[in-house]
């Protein structure tokens, strides 16, 4: 079976082998990882966004573990590799020691994640909870914090547009704090990613 897939890079690569994708939203952006696995030869190789970054040819044993960094922070993945039966293979994803599944439920806790449209470009803005380090596209951004009467506001620029995230206490003890993007004094609704 050959496949041939366009990655968004526009290059074209003929992966013959492909079993298994998968997309990862972290802060620095969403990843597409891409896993070839030859049955036959054993043969592994594993893809970050287009880019070749681990390959393994005849290899013996079919089943094990492939670990790789992804992203700007160099986050820890793991794809799985195990028979279910006869010839039959399961493959899984583990980011950070976590399923994949597990991984996004736990990262919707600890993120917000905005996608908003400025200056004709799109833009996708991700606030780690925990660090209050504010993304934009990829990069982190220079913030300055200060705490208001109702809470915290985070400060930051995108383009010639002034940014804040206002950090206030939702008054009920399950929900926690709320988050909220002000963008040229407009409230940007959260992305559900």
């Amino acid at each position: 079976m050959l496949i041939t897939c366009r990655s968004r890079y526009g290059h074209l690569e003929k992966m013959t082998d492909l079993v298994a994708v998968w997309e990862v939203a972290l802060s620095d952006g969403v990843h597409k990882i891409e896993f070839e696995h030859g049955t036959t030869s054993g043969k592994r190789v594993v893809y970050v966004d287009g880019k070749e970054i681990i390959r393994k040819d005849w290899m013996f044993k079919l089943v094990g573990k492939e670990a790789f960094p992804v992203g700007a922070s160099q986050t820890k993945a793991t794809i799985n590799i195990d028979a279910v039966s006869g010839f039959a293979y399961e493959y899984t994803l583990e980011v950070n020691g976590k399923s994949l599944k597990k991984y996004m439920e736990n990262r919707s806790k600890t993120t917000n994640t905005w996608v908003l449209h400025v200056d004709g470009e799109d833009c996708r803005v991700v606030l780690e909870k925990d660090t209050m380090d504010v993304w934009c596209n990829g990069k982190k951004l220079e913030t300055a914090g200060e705490f208001v009467d109702d809470g915290t506001e985070t400060h930051f620029t995108i383009g010639d547009h002034d940014c804040c995230i206002k950090a206030v206490s939702s008054g009920k003890r399950r929900e926690g704090i709320i988050h909220t993007l002000i963008m040229d004094e407009r409230e940007i609704p959260e992305s559900t990613e």
